[in-house]
């Protein structure tokens, strides 16, 4: 039996089940479908799985709550801005989420194919490669915002070592009990998908209107 070739180089490539393959190291907007992303998203577990409930806590859970959270900090956010921090954790459908300590172990490689994947992503969708870095920061206070709550509600954080690394959230209000909660309870894969897709479609008619308004204004 023939063995496999060793003088090529080793495969940069995924198989998508839509039947894209993306490059990895050159990653291609054309090769980005949205219902790849909704699927591997919901099926990646934030905190390598190491949260209560009877389903992991879902990257495609956690981008909607981003979201949610950054309207809630910047009522007034334009729709496409919105699907940009919709889609901040969007590689992730290809490369898992690495837990803070390991990407700071890997270092730049990992930052590197993050970014190329987020750039690709981003065009695909009609957004800049490159966000503004009011966009940015709005899109990460929201995460960290996330982060502690899923923390406290889902990791078994205590709530001082949680505003210890991630800071603790204002403009939030409490519980009966007095605690700062957010509500979070983690949704099966199927669900999580659907909504994430939903949530999507409800952004690009925003989008759309938006652009028509826009349109019609230059028109006179």
């Amino acid at each position: 039996m023939p063995s496999a070739r060793t003088d090529q180089p080793p495969r940069a490539w995924q198989r998508m089940l839509s039947g894209r393959r993306l490059n990895l190291l050159d990653p291609s907007p054309l090769d980005v479908e949205l219902s790849d992303i909704a699927h591997g998203l919901a099926r990646v577990a934030r905190w390598n799985g190491q949260t209560h409930g009877n389903h992991a806590f879902s990257v495609a859970e956690h981008s909607l709550i981003v979201e949610e959270v950054a309207l809630k900090l910047k009522p007034d956010l334009p729709a496409h801005w919105r699907l940009a921090i919709l889609l901040h954790d969007a590689p992730e459908y290809v490369i898992g989420d690495m837990i803070s300590p390991f990407k700071a172990v890997i270092g730049e490689a990992y930052k590197a194919v993050e970014a190329r994947l987020q750039g690709a992503i981003h065009v695909r969708f009609g957004l800049p490669a490159e966000l503004p870095q009011n966009v940015k920061k709005l899109a990460k206070r929201a995460d960290i915002i996330c982060a502690y709550f899923e923390a406290v509600e889902l990791a078994g954080f205590e709530e001082e070592e949680a505003a210890k690394i991630f800071g603790r959230p204002r403009g939030f209000p409490t519980n009966n009990a007095g605690k700062l909660r957010y509500g979070l309870e983690p949704l099966p894969v199927a669900k999580a998908q659907e909504m994430f897709m939903k949530r999507f479609d409800e952004i690009e008619r925003l989008r759309e209107a938006g652009n028509k308004q826009k349109s019609r204004r230059a028109n006179g």
